[in-house]
């Protein structure tokens, strides 16, 4: 089936609270359900927080829950695919809040696309980057630059893709990283020597993600989007750093 381009709305968030995002998702995936905004994708960072797949991910915790809130870092069930992972700052994150077409619903192709989205973005960078078909995410000479993690409510999508930007990737030792032993974490920065500036990393995202999933974006304000938010039905108030 070929499919045509659809509106998106691109927004940058800056860094936000990962359950505080988290609400937003649910929230903005309502709204998609019943057509009452566009598609939408959010870019972002969390401060420190380990995000766990499922209840059982925490057996690949290396610390106790108690150990890391005394560090200042929050261990959140985040109800997506996937196990334990962690988001910093350092990352960009791309939250694509999509309702899937006919010839888009198959959860595990959207699945590949984003991590070609990863890819795509090493690759604007000069570091060949690729998929490895039996791991999920996104690995650079066998080490993880980008992890995957989505859930879909009716076809419409959130949750998505944590890209290292930064050489800052200390909380991949408080966890076995997506519950894969012997896996080194890296970043944009590890191979490129400098730190890659965060819109550059954005736009790269931005761009991959028209391409793969054949969407035209509007970029808006976060000023334009919460107005937007505070007109649906009971929206939460969320902090945006």
């Amino acid at each position: 089936m070929s499919l045509e381009f659809v509106e998106c709305r691109v927004v940058r968030l800056g860094i936000v609270d990962y359950a505080e995002a988290l609400k937003l998702q649910r929230l903005l995936v309502a709204a998609r359900i019943a057509d009452r905004i566009a598609d939408h994708l959010l870019l972002l960072s969390h401060p420190d927080v380990v995000s766990l797949g499922r209840p059982s991910s925490r057996r690949f915790m290396k610390f106790s829950e108690q150990a890391l809130n005394r560090r200042g870092v929050d261990v959140v069930e985040a109800g997506r695919g996937g196990e334990v992972t962690f988001h910093g700052p350092g990352q960009v994150i791309a939250y694509p809040i999509l309702k899937l077409r006919e010839g888009e619903r198959d959860l595990h192709q959207y699945l590949r696309r984003l991590e070609q989205v990863g890819v795509h973005v090493c690759c604007e960078f000069g570091i060949p980057a690729e998929t490895d078909p039996g791991r999920t995410g996104v690995w650079v000479g066998g080490e993880k630059i980008a992890a995957i993690g989505v859930r879909a409510t009716s076809w419409t999508t959130y949750h998505g893709l944590a890209l290292n930007r930064t050489r800052d990737l200390r909380g991949f030792g408080w966890i076995v990283p997506c519950g894969l032993e012997n896996v080194r974490a890296t970043s944009l920065e590890a191979h490129l020597a400098r730190e890659p500036a965060l819109r550059d990393v954005e736009d790269a995202v931005i761009d991959g993600f028209k391409k793969l999933f054949l969407r035209s974006t509007t970029e808006i304000s976060a000023e334009q989007f919460f107005l937007g938010v505070k007109s649906l039905a009971n929206p939460e108030v969320l902090g945006v750093a």
